[in-house]
């Protein structure tokens, strides 16, 4: 944290580093925990500093999902590419129930309907991106009319696994074994 000749605040990637903070304040105490002065206490900057990049709470919780959309789709891309043409589904679901596993908190702000998408363009792109990554493995498979339909079955199957992994009522193990 340093000023310029002029006086002027420079930080370096302010944004980033109020991301940051906010994500070990979410992990360590669930979203009731981020709040933008603690984000900016942990930053090591002041409490009005966030307002340059986050106009609320909500807008800083928005790109916290945003990025664990991009995690997630990042997740099952790379689940499918190392995956056999035949296996590629069942990878996908797995690579999602580890996601939930390894951040619980991140998973369940991005499907906790605590913010909604419709406010925010980028969480809403991250998120059709990552079922658009399911929605085409399934279209692999099944290139008819009734992907769409397929993905959403194949979707609510593994998306209830991982909100029981999340939740800690099975652990990621049992809920792959069901995927086979």
């Amino acid at each position: 944290m340093s000023t310029s000749d002029g006086g002027a605040y420079h930080h370096g990637d302010l944004r980033r580093s109020l991301i940051g903070a906010a994500h070990a304040l979410l992990r360590a105490g669930g979203v009731e925990a981020v709040t933008l002065r603690e984000a900016a206490r942990l930053a090591g900057v002041s409490h009005n500093a966030p307002y340059r990049h986050f106009a609320s709470r909500e807008a800083l919780l928005a790109a916290l999902a945003t990025e664990g959309f991009r995690a997630l789709r990042q997740a099952l891309d790379d689940a499918g590419r190392r995956a056999e043409p035949g296996g590629r589904l069942t990878a996908l679901g797995r690579a999602y129930l580890r996601f939930a596993d390894a951040d619980r908190a991140t998973f369940r702000l991005m499907f906790g309907g605590v913010v909604e998408e419709a406010g925010h363009p980028d969480l809403a792109e991250a998120s059709g991106a990552a079922f658009g990554a399911l929605r085409s493995v399934v279209a692999e498979r099944e290139p008819s009319a009734g992907a769409e339909r397929e993905a959403l079955r194949a979707w609510a199957l593994v998306h209830g696994l991982a909100h029981l992994v999340a939740d800690r009522q099975i652990d990621a193990e049992r809920a792959e074994a069901c995927l086979t």
